[in-house]
């Protein structure tokens, strides 16, 4: 489900629905978290946390290491972040990688 939600860019609301859609046609009784919060919570002690990286929406340039701090990019020049609108000050990346390392899951 995790990987479904990730793909697919579901928010945390569009997950819990599906969720709740896949209880009602399991049998009672099934252990299947009704939230999200509550299994990404249980998620954690196998070490399948990830980390998100900024990158440039045309794949040239990851935002990692010594880059994360640019603000345009080096390779096409676009600008890494959406235009700020009215409802907040925070800075969003137009793409988003999420990077699992593999030295914690072996």
């Amino acid at each position: 489900m995790f990987n479904i939600k990730s793909n697919h860019e579901l928010s945390e609301a569009g997950y819990d629905i599906i969720i709740k859609w896949t209880r009602s046609i399991l049998l009672e009784g099934n252990r299947l978290k009704e939230k999200f919060y509550a299994a990404k919570f249980m998620m954690k002690p196998f070490g399948l946390e990830y980390q998100k990286i900024d990158m440039c929406p045309n794949f040239c340039m990851l935002y990692y290491v010594e880059n994360a701090k640019l603000i345009e990019y080096k390779t096409c020049g676009y600008f890494c972040y959406k235009p700020i609108t009215d409802r907040g000050r925070t800075l969003v990346a137009h793409k988003k990688l999420r990077y699992f390392p593999i030295t914690l899951r072996l």
